[in-house]
């Protein structure tokens, strides 16, 4: 239960003095979990991003344009919309000795504008100067003030991220309102790790971090943003550990098969494992055979062949008389999954079945009835696996697909389904080695480096929106040869609905070209819906997909050797990677062509040119988390990992070291955090919502 000091900090937002209901809502959308209402801890851990410097105040005939400025000015005359100009903007002229100015304000409340600027009266106006028409005006200043008001007016401002129709005062006005309710908190830092970094307590870091007074203090390197950065990676790291600690205090169950099933898939396969492959196999079947239970992340660039490696432990646990279950994220990979392994496990004897949320009821009771009894070897499936109606004969192997889309209770429910169950997670989307540390620092770690020959090289190429026309034509040639195209339309802003009207509009574009051999697939989609317009581009039946990022992971169909990504400039290098290993999955020769619009910035050239240099996905991770940072790598919009809200690991992989090293050390003092510190990390665990780890501790 967490502890009842933290109770203001889980508290609802709305309840803050100034947050109505409209205003909650805006919040909600911002810095709430689906389906969830902001808490004061979600306003306080939402740091500035940018600072507002107002120290500026020229004369209007000094004022440049390309800056905040602060202007004293005298109201001069009110130009107010009338008529038919209703909808026009309210104008207000403004001057000084020096020249004159207008404000502008579109669809604004004229009393509001005629109390905040009498005319007659001197008035100290914040915003930024522009020309229109050779005239100087500001539109929409973010500051009205008297004389009064510029006495409060602090030289810098903060600037956070918002949402349509919140407005930076309302998040100025709700962090200052939580932060006057913070709790005194018991300090969970080692006093010397505090001391040897100048690092200041949490309430003033997070005091600091909310109310920057320079530049320097939105740094990653600023003493407030170090000291929260640390508390969040600590209390990550300690999460961990304890999660390790107790899937290996829990004894494991010998699952080294005799090979007799396994040795019959591998005479099944159309080419030799690679040696990459075989070294994982070996690993993987160490732990197996080991009375500890395995917790291993088996990393693999796109195409390197994860799931075959899968089938195979899967297969030597089979071989023990004992079941095992992969659980992938979506329908369309479980049921690609099934598909592709099905011929396989039918030529060594294996008993496969499919469960998905899809199942109709009978079906469902019929398959749930069939596994509890030991009539299914292998069952693949969606979350469906984790429900807790569903048992097994005896379980001895968990897969989890596609790691990074579920979460560590998932996982540890699905490790749950049986006795000491193994569990062997896959992920494709190759992470930097700090980075698997910090994410799967409770897991071994297999990497598969090579991929299984046959494999053609990827033709990539880069070229301006502008020569869309160019690659239509292109497209009409490798139809012409049997070719079958993905064509992907870019994340727009975070907007799913701008998402998917990029890729309607596309969809519609090319119908008009081509016909009716273009189909169309996205994430707004019904299951049955999306995955009938996958299975129309597998069979073939249609041969440009148009589609959103919904095709990043797994989707596998070999014939399809061209891949086009619209507004490449926005996505991050890992997923163009994730996108380009779409194609180039059979003998045929393969291309991506990059459409961006220019003109690009250094970092995102930068991203262009090393996916023109490399298909090595390790490398590119590495270049990616250069030019990003860890959030831009690992955050929902890139990849669906987990991101942290504090820490940003380019900048603090110090921290990082200081944490896990601080862990160890603590958990060997006071393995049950019973004493005062530990009393305190309890309290950090919840603060963070580590709160699978604190249920661990506490079953022991």
């Amino acid at each position: 239960m967490r502890p009842s000091i933290l109770d203001p900090l889980f508290g609802r937002a709305a309840a803050l003095p100034g947050i109505g209901p409209k205003t909650a809502k805006h919040f909600d959308r911002l810095l709430a979990r689906p389906g969830k209402e902001t808490r004061l801890v979600d306003v306080l851990f939402h740091l500035p991003i940018n600072l507002v410097d107002r120290s500026l105040r020229p004369t209007i005939a000094e004022a440049p344009t390309d800056r905040v400025v602060v202007l004293k000015v005298r109201v001069t005359e009110h130009r107010k919309p009338q008529g038919r100009y209703a909808k026009a903007p309210f104008k207000v002229h403004v001057e000084d000795d020096t020249g004159d100015a207008e404000l502008v304000f579109f669809l604004s409340n004229a009393d509001w504008i005629e109390r905040s600027l009498p005319i007659g009266e001197t008035r100290w106006v914040s915003g930024k100067i522009e020309l229109y028409d050779g005239r100087r005006q500001i539109v929409h200043p973010d500051r009205v003030l008297d004389e009064a008001g510029l006495a409060k007016l602090p030289p810098a401002e903060a600037v956070h991220g918002l949402t349509e129709g919140l407005q930076e005062r309302f998040v100025q006005r709700a962090v200052a309102g939580a932060l006057e309710r913070l709790p005194k908190l018991p300090e969970w830092q080692d006093a010397s790790v505090l001391a040897a970094n100048g690092l200041p307590d949490f309430a003033s870091a997070l005091a600091a971090a909310q109310n920057p007074r320079s530049p320097a203090d939105i740094e990653p390197a600023s003493k407030a943003r170090q000291r929260l950065a640390l508390d969040e990676l600590l209390s990550q790291q300690l999460a961990l550990r304890l999660i390790r600690s107790k899937m290996r205090r829990e004894p494991g169950r010998e699952n080294a098969g005799d090979g007799r099933i396994t040795r019959l898939i591998e005479a099944a396969l159309p080419y030799a494992l690679t040696g990459a492959q075989q070294r994982a196999l070996v690993e993987i079947r160490e732990d197996l055979s080991s009375s500890r239970r395995m917790l291993r992340l088996l990393q693999g660039d796109v195409g390197a062949g994860k799931t075959i490696v899968a089938l195979l432990a899967m297969a030597s646990v089979v071989e023990c008389g004992r079941q095992a279950a992969l659980m992938a994220p979506t329908e369309i990979l479980a049921r690609q999954h099934y598909e592709r392994l099905l011929p396989l496990a039918e030529a060594a004897g294996l008993r496969l079945c499919l469960l998905t949320g899809r199942a109709k009821p009978s079906e469902r009771a019929r398959l749930y009835e069939t596994i509890a009894a030991g009539g299914v070897d292998i069952v693949i499936g969606t979350h469906s696996l984790v429900q807790s109606e569903l048992s097994f004969a005896d379980l001895g192997l968990a897969v989890v697909d596609e790691q990074h889309r579920f979460g560590v209770q998932q996982r540890l429910a699905l490790g749950s389904k049986g006795e000491s169950v193994d569990v062997l997670v896959m992920t494709a989307t190759p992470i930097p080695r700090s980075l698997a540390l910090t994410y799967f620092g409770d897991m071994d770690s297999s990497i598969l480096d090579e991929k299984p020959p046959g494999r053609s090289p990827i033709d990539t190429r880069a070229l301006p929106v502008s020569r869309i026309g160019d690659v239509v034509e292109g497209v009409r040639r490798a139809l012409a040869s049997g070719a079958r195209v993905y064509w992907v339309c870019t994340l727009v802003e975070e907007n799913e609905d701008l998402d998917l009207a990029a890729a309607k509009d596309r969809h519609e574009d090319l119908t008009r070209i081509f016909g009716e051999i273009v189909g169309l697939v996205h994430g707004r989609m019904k299951a049955p819906e999306r995955d009938a317009a996958m299975e129309a581009f597998k069979q073939g039946e249609t041969r440009i997909l148009v589609a959103t990022t919904v095709i990043e992971v797994g989707v596998d169909v070999p014939e399809a050797t061209v891949m086009v990504i619209e507004h490449a400039e926005r996505f991050g290098l890992a997923q163009l990677h994730q996108l380009r290993g779409r194609v180039g999955r059979g003998s045929g020769k393969s291309s991506c062509l990059l459409l961006y619009k220019g003109p690009l910035g250094e970092t995102a050239k930068a991203r262009l040119v090393m996916l023109r240099q490399t298909e090595d996905g390790f490398r590119i991770a590495e270049e990616d988390l250069r030019l990003r940072g860890e959030g831009e790598i690992l955050g929902a919009r890139q990849s669906g990992l987990p991101g942290f809200r504090l820490a940003d690991l380019s900048a603090h992989a110090r921290l990082l070291a200081i944490a896990r090293d601080d862990v160890e050390l603590t958990l060997r003092r006071d393995p049950d955090l019973s004493g005062p510190r530990g009393e305190a990390l309890r309290v950090l665990l919840y603060l963070f919502e580590r709160d699978e780890a604190v249920k661990l501790l506490r079953a022991g």
